[in-house]
């Protein structure tokens, strides 16, 4: 847990760190393990047009959304690979990765470059019994999801896209992801799995 949220459960251990920071996220991380199962989570939306992006948002981004994924990820799967032990990443990704949205250049960009490195990581870590995959979900109603979707005219033009005809609640995004750390998908690599109500489909 790197949300800063409090444990869900006794005997969570939770580790507050700002993953854009590479050496604090060293330091929190060297003592933790060991770790079998991954979920890469944290990310930032920071919607601009493209003629107004700033390198404050796209070093933010690009540092949190794929650079924080695969220092995490390295340090989880040298473990692994360390002890002998099989185990599974799973990278939450977006429909963004797969279609251009007004102001999300920078966002979109980062999440492509996800699934991508998903598969790279795929291939070179299925010698050691590690599978990756991504999850792709639509808008999902979190806080940051509700934030930036609540404009109901705004909202209108996404559903319109999605043959659904809603977004996605929490639940539908973590059942795809317990499926993916099960063994129920232990043949599953390198895939990235839309959880979009139809939205990569149209």
């Amino acid at each position: 847990h790197l949300n800063g949220r409090g444990p869900a459960c006794p005997g969570v251990e939770t580790v507050c760190v700002d993953l854009a920071d590479w050496e604090a996220t060293e330091q929190a991380l060297g003592g933790v393990g060991p770790v079998d199962l991954l979920v890469n989570n944290a990310a930032v939306a920071l919607l601009q047009p493209f003629l107004e992006v700033t390198k404050e948002a796209y070093d933010m981004s690009f540092n949190v959304n794929l650079r924080a994924v695969i220092q995490v990820s390295q340090i989880v799967a040298r473990g692994l690979i360390a002890r002998g032990a099989p185990g599974v990443i799973v990278n939450v990704s977006s429909q963004a990765s797969q279609r251009g949205l007004t102001n999300h250049s920078v966002y979109c960009s980062t999440k492509g470059a996800l699934d991508i490195l998903t598969k790279v990581m795929a291939v070179e870590h299925g010698p050691h019994k590690i599978r990756v995959n991504a999850v792709n979900p639509t808008v999902v109603m979190t806080p940051m999801g509700q934030a930036a979707w609540s404009d109901p005219q705004k909202a209108k033009a996404m559903l319109d896209r999605i043959p659904l005809g809603r977004f996605a609640e929490v639940e539908n995004v973590v059942d795809t992801i317990l499926f993916l750390l099960s063994d129920r998908s232990s043949m599953i690599t390198g895939s990235t799995v839309p959880v979009d109500g139809g939205f990569l489909a149209t």
